[in-house]
């Protein structure tokens, strides 16, 4: 009928839940101990649930899922197209893991077409994996707009100050540059409460930090949030800070534009394409 079927392994890794099981075949919801085992597996079973499919398209996302990305295309003769979210590089700066690596380098080289979420990510791609350009075209993410939650504030009794931090407490989104300018900004605005929401491997020692720079009255760690917390934290700030040492797009910036937040964001990132009228900062 002149439509294009495709096959989206991202929605198959989140729907075929029995292919990521553990391998006594309980219901665990959790990976087993080796995810390279686990890649793998998902990987068969996706060539044996698909091959025989009716599909023009398959679209593969990141580097879980690109071993079976060009094993369903080799199987089927489809064609491949690969959307990079992040690259490890980005994930793990110096400390990349080369297993991952390669799966990524294997991916990207295999497809026949590949989609980066900014230009930032597309250059990334060239430099680390030395893919041609003209192989790869740029689709920013983008946001649904929010209703603003103007009674948040009050509800809660929030400080007049709110400075908000959201995401992953890792290297790459860069918790700790906020912590160490936080201590700049106190001495200047001694009510002011900087929130640092989200949960990684480095928070333990960002709450050190802070204690060390006797700031333990001036942050709030609320961990993971998410629906009405998530919003409320959006809607009450008074700024949005996003550091990220080496971030491929940066949704949360958009997110909290579309709750009237203003943003400062790291010039290395995707998002700071696509926002004109915000502070841009080296990270």
């Amino acid at each position: 009928d002149g439509e294009i079927c495709g096959i989206d392994l991202l929605t198959a890794l989140e729907h075929e839940q029995p292919i990521l099981r553990a391998t006594d075949g309980k219901s665990s919801g959790r990976y087993g101990s080796d995810i390279f085992e686990e890649v793998e597996r998902f990987t068969m079973k996706v060539v044996s649930r698909f091959a025989n499919d009716q599909f023009d398209v398959i679209h593969a996302h990141d580097w879980m899922t690109f071993p079976a990305g060009v094993a369903l295309s080799e199987s089927t003769g489809r064609p491949l197209v690969v959307h990079i979210h992040s690259l490890e590089h980005d994930r793990s700066g110096l400390l990349v893991n080369p297993q991952i690596n390669e799966i990524e380098r294997f991916g990207l080289s295999q497809a026949d077409k590949i989609v980066a979420v900014s230009y930032f990510t597309k250059r990334s791609i060239e430099i680390h994996h030395h893919i041609p350009g003209r192989k790869i075209s740029v689709v920013h993410n983008g946001v649904y707009a929010q209703e603003v939650g103007t009674e948040a504030r009050s509800r809660k009794n929030w400080p007049k100050h709110v400075v908000l931090f959201l995401g992953r407490v890792t290297f790459q989104k860069g918790p700790d540059y906020f912590v160490e300018v936080a201590s700049k900004v106190v001495p200047h605005i001694p009510d002011v409460l900087f929130v640092l929401a989200g949960t990684g491997d480095m928070l333990p020692a960002v709450k050190e930090r802070v204690r060390q720079l006797n700031l333990s009255d001036n942050f709030m760690f609320p961990g993971f949030t998410q629906g009405d917390e998530l919003e409320e934290l959006f809607s009450v700030a008074d700024l949005y800070v996003m550091p990220s040492v080496s971030e491929p797009f940066g949704i949360t910036a958009l997110e909290a534009i579309s709750f009237d937040t203003p943003v400062i964001i790291s010039k290395q990132s995707g998002v700071s394409e696509v926002i004109e009228h915000a502070l841009k900062v080296d990270f």
